[in-house]
């Protein structure tokens, strides 16, 4: 039996170190996303798991480290350079433009990428079919996160970075995103940030817990992914 090739990184962190104001928050952070794998990331409030991800997209500046896309280092670059490079953020608080309706959202996320095929986002979340002459102020937290991760899929990235998409949503709607994530797999490397610890063990190819900081566990094997294990690590 042939051993299993390893999958083509797509994102790679190397000693990331970051710090906001004097307090440091991330120590020397190690971690890679291969293509097509979801891999996510646990651990319990102020642990650094958004400061993480605003660090890979280009929000806040590292002390020292590397991030890399591709080959392509990130470092440096402001938001908007990273997720033309293919690597997209979507962050925790589900704000969208309020004033705007779900079509003219989309519209902006079709102009900053220039691919203008809803097709994709609409067969992921048909419910923003119904919905798009509504404000996007007006929508639902759960509506807010498939409008947020929909207008995110537009330009077909090659990283998706999703931070606690299903705080605060019914289970319906966590059902639902279970789907597309596992979906979204199929043509980009997903990385979610998520303390729902049953939806990560579920669909996760690996998952790395943060703790204080500093990652304290990979976990790579199927029978290693349970909530109980995970939550003993945190």
């Amino acid at each position: 039996m042939s051993e299993r090739k390893p999958l083509a990184r797509r994102l790679s962190v190397e000693g990331l170190n970051v710090s906001r104001g004097e307090a440091r928050v991330l120590f020397d952070i190690h971690l890679h996303l291969g293509a097509n794998e979801i891999v996510s990331c646990v651990g319990r409030n102020g642990a650094g798991k958004s400061t993480l991800m605003k660090s890979i997209a280009g929000f806040l500046a590292a002390q020292s480290g590397r991030v890399m896309s591709d080959g392509v280092t990130l470092n440096g670059l402001p938001p908007y350079e990273v997720a033309r490079l293919g690597v997209k953020y979507v962050p925790q608080d589900k704000k969208v433009f309020s004033d705007l309706t779900v079509r003219e959202n989309l519209e902006l996320g079709s102009y900053a990428t220039q691919d203008h095929n809803w097709d994709p986002t609409l067969t992921f979340f048909p419910k923003l079919k119904v919905l798009m002459d509504r404000k996007a102020g007006f929508l639902s937290g759960g509506e807010r996160q498939m409008l947020m991760i929909g207008r995110a899929i537009l330009g077909s990235p090659k990283v998706l970075l999703i931070d606690e998409p299903t705080e605060g949503l019914a289970p319906s709607i966590v059902s639902h995103l279970k789907q597309v994530f596992t979906e979204l797999s199929k043509s980009a490397a997903v990385m979610i940030v998520e303390q729902n610890l049953p939806l990560v063990c579920a669909i996760s190819d690996r998952v790395y817990a943060l703790k204080e900081g500093r990652l304290v566990a990979e976990l790579t094997e199927r029978d290693q992914m349970k909530p109980k294990v995970c939550e003993d690590l945190l």
